[in-house]
């Protein structure tokens, strides 16, 4: 492989992490998300191979950014825009970019760029998209976090999108206790609980006597999606804001976005 070939997928493969959990979060699941991902991937590094006499492209691909955002319209595109929900949910391109701008943090025109719309659209589109999360309904919600203060400040937020929570936990064995009696409608769990033990320990606990969605939580996504082990479904990253919780917590409660 030349060296200008090497770069482009060098960059889509360090984006990787970051389209694993678009995906995840759109569709609702780790395999089906995963799967999306592989196919992306597949049809970018073919319209890149087909443009190899464009040397413009190819080295536009090979900036991170732009691999990113690559990625993430290539897995959009493979969702398709129904143009409402059968539920009475937000459509397919509402979730998209809400997943996009809190999620993965995209400003409103690379968004855009994303999901194939012209920013003055996108921004439309978001504007319903936000009005119709505020009227959604609500869940109770266990915490499972050892750091005290940060427990409250994720309580206040939790509690400020209208959710319940039923319970806080500092380690594995309060987090089991608690799911145990409360049989919460979602977890919200951080990673490492320190001398508590590990998050992903404790919902794997959990979810054998009590199914409910996940939300992991975590400073270094990057570092949980490598594709090399059994990986959460819904991941955010700390720290987040009321918006980004709504929205995961609205994909996690729906499963997301199913495929047909």
């Amino acid at each position: 492989m030349s060296a200008t070939g090497a770069e482009p997928r060098a960059a889509l493969i360090r984006s990787l992490p970051y389209a694993r959990r678009f995906a995840r979060a759109l569709v609702g699941g780790q395999r089906d998300g995963d799967a999306l991902v592989a196919r992306a991937l597949r049809e970018v590094l073919d319209a890149a191979a087909s443009r190899g006499g464009d040397g413009r492209a190819t080295a536009e691909l090979a900036v991170d950014a732009t691999a990113r955002i690559a990625l993430y319209r290539a897995v959009g595109r493979l969702v398709p825009d129904a143009p409402g929900a059968a539920d009475g949910g937000l459509p397919v391109l509402q979730r998209k970019l809400l997943l996009l701008t809190a999620l993965e943090e995209l400003d409103i025109e690379d968004a855009a760029a994303a999901a194939d719309l012209d920013p003055e659209r996108a921004s439309q589109e978001l504007a319903r998209a936000r009005e119709t999360l505020r009227s959604r309904a609500t869940e109770r919600v266990l915490i499972i976090e050892d750091e005290p203060i940060i427990a409250m400040d994720i309580q206040a937020l939790v509690e400020g999108c209208g959710h319940t929570v039923v319970g806080i936990a500092g380690s594995e064995e309060e987090a089991v206790a608690i799911a145990e009696v409360e049989k919460p409608g979602l977890v919200l769990a951080d990673i490492n609980l320190g001398a508590g033990g590990d998050g992903t320990a404790a919902v794997a606990r959990i979810l054998e006597r009590h199914r409910a969605p996940v939300i992991f939580v975590t400073a270094y996504p990057e570092r949980l999606l490598t594709g090399e082990a059994v990986e959460p479904a819904f991941v955010i990253t700390k720290p987040f804001d009321p918006t980004t919780l709504a929205i995961a917590t609205y994909q996690a409660v729906t499963r997301g976005m199913r495929l047909r």
